[in-house]
């Protein structure tokens, strides 16, 4: 849960500094805030990867650094990038309708 919370956070801070790019310059560098967003968010995600495969797990945990991965990487990045993904859906779906 912590994980979700994590890179949802991520994307957010992620989602608006696009935004604020955009108004700073005053033209739009980012054409799509939420692919922004979830690109910042895989970014941070490869790095935590990276950091959990490479670094020795607790003594108490044994040989658990691909649930680890799993768990606390791939899976949250998996719902987000689902969420942001049928948001846009439903956003280009919804423009279409006169």
């Amino acid at each position: 849960m912590g994980a979700l919370i994590f890179y949802t956070a991520i994307y957010f801070i992620g989602y608006f500094a696009a935004h604020f790019l955009n108004r700073v310059v005053g033209r739009a560098l980012f054409h799509n805030r939420k692919i922004a967003g979830l690109a910042l968010t895989l970014l941070i995600g490869v790095f935590h990867g990276y950091k959990i495969i490479t670094t020795n797990p607790p003594h108490d945990h044994g040989d658990e650094a691909a649930y680890a991965l799993g768990l606390y990487v791939i899976l949250p990045i998996a719902i987000i990038g689902i969420v942001v993904s049928y948001l846009m859906w439903q956003e280009r779906h919804d423009d279409d309708v006169p």
